[in-house]
């Protein structure tokens, strides 16, 4: 009897049973994509730019393989045709010469982690219609200077996505979907690859002795630009939440203005039936839609509010990982000079 399992399946059978992709773990990038993009960061900076990310997606893991900036263009031109005509003709001068062009997300500097905004979510949501898994690569020049590589992979939750196409962020349907501030963006692990080749020649140009100068970076005392415009933008941020809660606060006042209004009016319509019923006459409905007082009040939506509540909590983990850092240093110096006097 022919084993069922070796029998050939059609493309009906084959799409029916086709499993589900795995959900992304790790996104894979090569060491030379990470000095592409610290280089193009870095030259601009502090100015912003952008740049595609291109390589495979295989399983579980987003394998990133090259890159390449985008123009920095005027404000006079004409960016979104030119930059639609500059990746095509890009991705055609790779595919010419055979290297990954197949996009899988893009890269962005950021100023002190300020990148949780509604532009971030709507490039995502763009990237989304085409491709089925993207991110985006976040690098910050200002913290990298602190000694760190300030770089991290983002992606859009799947419960924030479906909720952003419906875009609908009204307190009872983040409450029914059970959706916080913290669940809008995910950060996947980064695992940096590189070939054996390239392995081999960086590991001949270490240099004999074993501090670097990331090293030397790590033990600068002066943190005091770095945190002032940390508490500078957090104190902005803070404003910004304030006016968010302002604008629930007026919303919740006309929805408790309209409420008595319609108790109002349904407590003088009662009485006027009450008095038409006793002279035999027809009683008026006691809803009126003509009637503005019935006319429902927009909720203003929560997600400004909860990118400002993300952007908070960013500035605070920078600021106390500085800080904690920085106390570290301090007390290092003071024994070293106590060791010194003793000496």
């Amino acid at each position: 009897m022919a084993n069922p399992n070796s029998m050939p399946r059609s493309f009906l059978q084959v799409a029916a049973t086709e499993e589900v992709a795995p959900p992304l773990r790790v996104v894979q990038i090569e060491g030379l994509v990470i000095l592409k993009i610290i280089k193009h960061c870095k030259e601009f900076s502090p100015a912003l730019v952008t740049g595609q990310l291109l390589g495979l997606d295989v399983g579980s893991v987003l394998e990133v393989t090259n890159c390449f900036p985008f123009p920095v263009r005027e404000e006079d031109e004409e960016i979104e045709a030119d930059g639609a005509n500059y990746q095509l003709e890009m991705m055609r001068c790779l595919r010419e010469v055979n290297v990954d062009n197949n996009t899988v997300g893009w890269y962005q500097s950021t100023l002190l982690g300020s990148f949780q905004t509604v532009e971030l979510i709507e490039t995502f949501m763009n990237y989304q219609e085409n491709i089925r898994r993207c991110v985006c690569i976040i690098y910050d020049p200002s913290r990298s200077n602190q000694g760190v590589l300030a770089l991290k992979a983002l992606k859009l939750s799947d419960s924030f996505m479906e909720l952003y196409r419906s875009n609908n962020f009204t307190g009872e349907k983040l409450r029914e979907k059970n959706l916080s501030w913290v669940d809008i963006f995910e950060e996947i692990p980064i695992k940096v690859s590189n070939s054996a080749l390239i392995s081999a020649f960086m590991t001949e140009l270490e240099a004999d002795t074993p501090v670097t100068q990331c090293d030397y970076d790590r033990l600068q005392l002066s943190t005091n630009p770095f945190m002032e415009r940390n508490m500078e933008f957090l104190i902005e941020c803070m404003d910004d939440l304030s006016m968010e809660q302002q604008k629930f606060q007026f919303y919740y006042r006309n929805l408790s203005r309209q409420q008595a209004q319609q108790q109002a009016w349904l407590q003088k319509r009662r009485a006027e039936n009450i008095s038409r019923k006793a002279a035999g006459e027809e009683p008026f409905p006691e809803e009126d839609p003509s009637n503005p007082i019935f006319k429902p009040i927009a909720e203003p939506s929560r997600l400004e509010s909860f990118l400002i509540t993300n952007q908070i909590s960013n500035y605070c983990n920078q600021i106390n990982g500085v800080a904690g850092q920085s106390f570290n240093r301090l007390y290092l110096m003071k024994a070293l000079h106590e060791t010194g006097q003793d000496a």
